[in-house]
């Protein structure tokens, strides 16, 4: 009974954040054990996006879109966000949808999530994807599933051959990228990449003054010493606030 119960506010669950339809197509997709590319759009979204089912993407859409875990004020308009660890999209449509004006970079490494980022912000003349990851220096990094589904995804280095590799992407340091895409500043850093903000927040000496705020998810559970990472080498913010499962550090653009 107990299960039945669980189930069934399961779907109620589901039908809240992608309706019924969405349902009975996530309903058959788990039955004929296939994944469907399932076109979903609100009165949240400007255009729709594609849900894979099953995927973690329904659950993405909800932080990201429901319960707005991106949503706070500025004083000054943004006029550059970058969004690393983009996954499909979502984060960057709301970033988008709030400042049609910034110019926003979504970075993604993985294959299969960059093919849907790709096509969720193809009607976002705004939104640049880019298929790479964010380390602490320019190298070749290896993808990984540690099996925590389409939003888990982790980098490697490639001397690392204890882990189950998908394929190699490219990955640059955040002042390589400033330099790459002529970025005097970067209004907004939003960052969430599975553990590697460990190794991007361990000498941020040569770009952390180019940063207004930061909005990072820190994933220790995932890779010991994230936190200290991130706490020992973010100078000069004034302002630190959670929500969701989000550190923001601001100096003073952005506000709760």
């Amino acid at each position: 009974m107990f299960r039945i119960l669980r189930l069934l506010n399961l779907i109620l669950e589901y039908k809240k954040i992608i309706g019924l339809k969405g349902v009975l197509k996530l309903i058959h997709a788990k039955i004929t054990n296939t994944q469907i590319n399932f076109k979903f759009i609100n009165d949240k979204l400007d255009h729709d996006v594609i849900i894979r089912m099953p995927s973690s993407d329904i659950w993405v859409l909800k932080q990201v879109f429901f319960d707005e875990e991106y949503k706070f004020k500025t004083i000054n308009t943004p006029n550059v966000i970058v969004d690393a660890g983009a996954n499909v999209g979502y984060a960057s449509i709301y970033f988008s949808q709030l400042f049609p004006n910034a110019k926003i970079l979504a970075i993604e490494p993985e294959n299969s999530n960059y093919q849907v980022l790709c096509e969720n912000v193809r009607k976002y003349k705004n939104i640049i994807p880019i298929q790479a990851a964010i380390w602490s220096e320019n190298t070749k990094l290896n993808i990984c599933d540690e099996g925590l589904g389409e939003w888990g995804f982790m980098t490697f280095s490639v001397d690392d051959s204890q882990k189950k590799v998908e394929h190699l992407v490219d990955a640059y340091s955040v002042e390589s990228l400033i330099e790459k895409y002529d970025l005097n500043k970067i209004d907004i850093l939003k960052i969430d990449i599975e553990g590697a903000e460990k190794e991007v927040f361990e000498d941020t000496s040569k770009w952390i003054s180019h940063v207004d705020a930061l909005i990072v998810e820190l994933h220790d559970r995932m890779k010991d010493g994230c936190s200290r990472s991130f706490y020992s080498n973010t100078p000069g913010f004034n302002n630190e606030w959670t929500r969701g499962e989000n550190v923001y550090l601001s100096k003073g653009n952005i506000k709760k």
